[in-house]
């Protein structure tokens, strides 16, 4: 089993960065992946050095980027970056600054539909660290104006929601380049959301490959299997790493499971080793 894309507390997840280390010890590979921090992953790592894991661990993020015109959502995962790496810090204190400001105007939103909620009460979830939308939705679900997780996104705080707030994005060419600078591999999260057919696919990923996308995360739980083998043919045509994640947010996602199987891990992750050591020389 692998898994390139798994959140903790340390976003939006619900699993301590100790948890998951623990769950996934015998794991060959898995990186945690948090939303615009790294600040579990020394937490991870520690943990896993720990439990004597001898299968592959990595420090990990993941951007929500600008889609470009045309283009659904554009999530890119940096696998293997050194989270102290100076050129993070700015970086993430701008995405972070723009988060802040989507959260207070969802917060007006409610209030304007009379939904009586406060950042102190959706804060509480997050504990202490980044304040994110499944936040909000378990502040809706608990004073009873929507019914689960699911009900809270679709009514409210997803996409086309009475309350969602678009936010600060950075361009796919500086999350690259802020990536490989930490030493990591720049990766597409689940395309599924992103293009919707086989020419916008393949045409897409051919011009950030142009700008140095280094993989697609094609391997993903919620692919339909004629996704996935779209998206697997597509990044061998064009010379792309492919790498493999759940998206693991434990109760947040309750469907969602630790972990991926693939065919021969070791083949199918050889690409993906070599571009790490080319990005790191």
């Amino acid at each position: 089993m692998i898994d390139f894309h798994l959140h903790s507390i340390a976003s939006d997840g619900t699993e301590t960065p100790e948890a998951l280390a623990r769950m996934g010890r015998d794991f060959s590979a898995m990186a945690l992946t948090d939303h615009d921090n790294c600040d579990g992953c020394a937490r991870f790592l520690a943990e896993c050095k720990r439990l004597g894991v001898t299968g592959r661990r990595l420090a990990g993020i993941e951007l929500n980027v600008e889609p470009g015109a045309g283009h659904g959502e554009f999530h890119m995962l940096g696998i293997g970056i050194d989270p102290d790496a100076a050129c993070l810090a700015d970086f993430l204190e701008e995405i972070r600054a723009g988060r802040r400001e989507r959260n207070a105007k969802m917060i007006e939103k409610l209030n304007g539909l009379g939904i009586p909620i406060t950042a102190e009460e959706v804060e509480k979830y997050a504990n202490g660290e980044i304040v994110a939308r499944p936040h909000f939705a378990r502040a809706l679900v608990e004073k009873g104006f929507a019914v689960n997780i699911d009900d809270a996104f679709v009514r409210y705080v997803d996409v086309g929601g009475l309350a969602y707030v678009t936010r600060y994005r950075p361009t796919q060419a500086r999350a690259i380049d802020v990536i490989h600078r930490a030493g990591g591999v720049a990766v597409m999260a689940h395309p599924r959301y992103w293009a919707s057919g086989a020419d916008d696919l393949k045409a897409g990923l051919s011009r950030l490959k142009d700008i140095g996308l280094d993989g697609v995360e094609a391997e993903y739980q919620a692919n339909t299997p004629e996704e996935t083998i779209l998206h697997l043919r597509t990044a061998y045509a064009l010379g792309l790493v492919v790498t493999a994640g759940s998206d693991f947010h434990g109760a947040n996602k309750p469907t969602i499971t630790l972990g991926m199987s693939v065919t021969d891990e070791e083949t199918f992750l050889a690409p993906f080793w070599e571009a790490l050591a080319a990005v790191r020389r």
